[in-house]
């Protein structure tokens, strides 16, 4: 009786959440029956008294046909009955990958991509910024935002931690962020820091009559995270940096407060759960398009020619999703884990310019210091696309040192 409601040609988009899944199972049909069934209405072989017509056309995900006989990839759309106000990204997981885990026929299960109903996305807020306002307001126009990172991670004190803005401000930066190791250690204490730094970064904006966005590191368990967000905030902190490791809904909450604090999703550890070589796993498309709507207004997305380095063809759909059109305003993706002034021709080459390079290490590693390593890096993305590197760096000490150091790519 069941398999009347389980399979369907087609459902109603504005009535689902459709989740596509790479699915491997010796006993394929098997295990799409148990996820559709098993993460909907109950035991994925046993059916009840009350499993009612009415539960069952209304409540049951629905198994949408398609030849995945020929490639492990099936639809399954959930009903958005099952989902009430306020549940957000900790019930929808929870749905989509969530018991099929422990279905002993099911050798491997990914979330490769979900699309959503307009009425859903009603309770998520988006980014509150959006790229184009950002760019403005930082004056990274014609060019890449230039991000620079807190180095060492951790163990800096206060006042070494001044000393170092001073020098990515005088740099010419755009936005810096603590890293994630930067929590509230007792050399460098969150509640200690903020103000000082909050207090540098307006003097530097007002300046140089543009906005410097700092992102505080709040990296805590719930609820101390909402609480130094909201200190931060009340400082004149604009940014806060949360780490994956927060959980996915910590986002969605963070922006519920709707501070006047732009927010930094830190991917650092995500392949815990989006490693391709898990077997079970939720794709970092997946995850983008959950931040941008949960209300990121940077996140950290990949990299391109560093000690990371994603595929053109990976990073071009992440940098797709997050600066896609709709309901939500951009979210800007941050290429960082070995950014440089000689990749960012490359980056601009394949990726455009509506993104940020946030560099640590060859900003502060540089021979200079770290004021000429944020210098070089705004020369290389003021260069003019059609000059040659090496004649133009020529009257450009800062520039013509990380070349000699780092070196150049030119496609």
């Amino acid at each position: 009786m069941i398999d009347s409601y389980l399979f369907k040609k087609d459902v109603n988009p504005e009535e689902n959440i459709i989740a596509t899944y790479f699915v491997k199972s010796k006993n394929l049909e098997k295990a799409i029956r148990g996820i559709a069934i098993g993460q909907s209405v109950g035991n994925p072989d046993i059916r009840t008294q009350r499993d009612s017509h009415y539960i069952l056309e209304n409540h049951l995900a629905k198994i949408i046909k398609t030849d995945y006989q020929n490639g492990n990839s099936v639809k399954i759309a959930y009903p958005l009955a099952n989902f009430g106000e306020g549940d957000g990204i900790t019930q929808l997981l929870c749905t989509l990958m969530g018991g099929q885990m422990d279905i002993d026929i099911i050798e491997g299960c990914k979330l490769i991509d979900v699309t959503f109903p307009d009425s859903y996305l009603k309770q998520y807020k988006g980014p509150k910024f959006g790229i184009e306002n950002i760019q403005k307001r930082t004056g990274a126009i014609g060019r890449p935002i230039l991000g620079g990172i807190v180095k060492p991670k951790t163990g800096i004190t206060i006042s070494e931690l001044e000393g170092l803005v001073k020098e990515l401000l005088d740099g010419g930066v755009d936005f810096i962020k603590e890293d994630e190791i930067l929590g509230n250690p007792k050399c460098c204490p969150f509640y200690e820091r903020v103000p000082k730094i909050a207090k540098l970064v307006k003097e530097y904006s007002q300046k140089q009559g543009r906005e410097i966005f700092y992102a505080a590191c709040i990296n805590s368990d719930y609820p101390e995270f909402l609480k130094r967000a909201e200190y931060a905030s009340k400082h004149g902190i604009n940014a806060v940096h949360l780490n994956f490791h927060s959980g996915l809904s910590s986002y969605k909450s963070l922006r519920d407060l709707d501070l006047n604090s732009a927010i930094f999703f830190q991917k650092s550890g995500d392949k815990i759960l989006t490693g391709k070589n898990n077997p079970y796993h939720i794709s970092w498309n997946v995850v983008c398009k959950l931040a941008r709507m949960s209300g990121a207004d940077f996140i950290h997305a990949g990299m391109w020619g560093g000690y990371l380095s994603d595929s053109k063809s990976d990073l071009t759909k992440v940098l797709d999703i997050l600066k896609k059109e709709g309901r939500y305003a951009g979210t800007i993706a941050s290429l960082s884990c070995g950014s440089n002034p000689g990749l960012v021709d490359t980056t601009i080459k394949n990726f455009g310019i509506d993104l940020m390079m946030n560099v640590g290490g060859a900003i502060q590693g540089h021979p200079m210091g770290a004021k000429a390593g944020a210098i070089a890096m705004r020369q290389a993305m003021n260069k003019p696309p059609y000059e040659d590197m090496y004649d133009y760096m020529k009257d450009k000490p800062e520039l013509k040192a990380a070349i000699e150091k780092w070196g150049y790519v030119r496609e």
